[in-house]
């Protein structure tokens, strides 16, 4: 079947979908984006996104084309035009297309930004990956310091994703002065002595959405969270090790740098945290 997507005002068949040559999100990775996972026909955490993506846009004197209740109109148009039940949105904004290319960004009075959408379908409840968890591999952190901004410059994360694939693991936890940052495209966590650990928000990670709401959870269902940096090292002594993302939940690590966590199977911290997930987000699901 052809997804209909959305561009820039318009539904269409995605083999018909074009964006400008000048478009700065082509030419510069100029564009932030979010994506807003959908169980049951219904988009999860969709306030949290949005808030994110607004924040992403103040951040860089980026002005949305569309307000926030249209995006909500266009994420649901999405759904029903492709019959989503379960999987996700993406969606991309750019700073538009200016008359050529240059590095002073055009005036946004005159120049609209660019806006993409497209869903895509998948199984988030259900995997071998939750039933078995997954490998990781260090690497260095070499991404840009603003981390906290939601931008489409994912060239470095990519490239570690694929460092990881040819060691036989399936992502990479990014390391810089010596402390876990975060996943290629995720939040870490390791559990201690039942003490759940992961970095605090500053502009070196990314303000996970599924990250605030499993850590609230978390806090509901009296686990105790420290939000500190760990090191490699640290999360191979760990009991059990996880990640978190809009797609992903909660994820069992069992493997980091060939060293297996715990007794290398998934952890029930990881798992309780995401029976809880699954369990409550669609209860506020819009």
């Amino acid at each position: 079947m052809t997804r209909t997507v959305y561009v820039n005002g318009e539904y269409l068949p995605e083999t018909e979908a074009k964006v400008s040559i000048f478009d700065r999100g082509f030419l510069m990775a100029d564009a932030v984006y979010e994506v807003t996972s959908v169980l049951g026909g219904k988009l999860i955490d969709f306030q949290g996104h949005t808030a994110r993506l607004q924040r992403s846009l103040d951040e860089l004197q980026m002005v949305s084309p569309v307000t926030m209740e249209e995006l909500l109109e266009i994420h649901h148009q999405l759904i029903e035009k492709n019959d989503l039940e379960e999987g996700g949105i993406y969606l991309q904004i750019t700073r538009g297309a200016g008359p050529d290319r240059d590095f002073v960004w055009p005036d946004p009075e005159e120049v609209k930004g660019g806006i993409v959408l497209f869903t895509f379908a998948k199984k988030l409840t259900e995997g071998a990956n939750l039933d078995n968890g997954i490998k990781v591999i260090s690497q260095e952190d070499l991404r840009w310091g603003r981390r906290d901004i939601k931008t489409t410059q994912l060239l470095y994360p990519s490239f570690a994703k694929m460092q990881a694939k040819k060691a036989g693991a399936a992502d990479a936890w990014l390391v810089e002065d010596g402390f876990v940052t975060e996943g290629s495209a995720n939040n870490a966590y390791i559990v201690k002595d039942g003490v759940i650990i992961t970095r605090q928000l500053s502009n070196d990670i990314l303000h996970g959405i599924t990250r605030a709401a499993i850590l609230k959870f978390a806090a509901e269902a009296q686990m105790k969270v420290e939000e500190r940096p760990f090191t490699i090292a640290e999360a191979q002594e760990a009991d059990e090790a996880f990640v978190t993302s809009a797609t992903g939940f909660s994820q069992p690590v069992v493997e980091i740098d060939g060293v297996a966590i715990g007794d290398g199977k998934p952890g029930p911290v990881a798992k309780r945290l995401r029976e809880i997930y699954i369990a409550e987000m669609p209860k506020t699901a819009l």
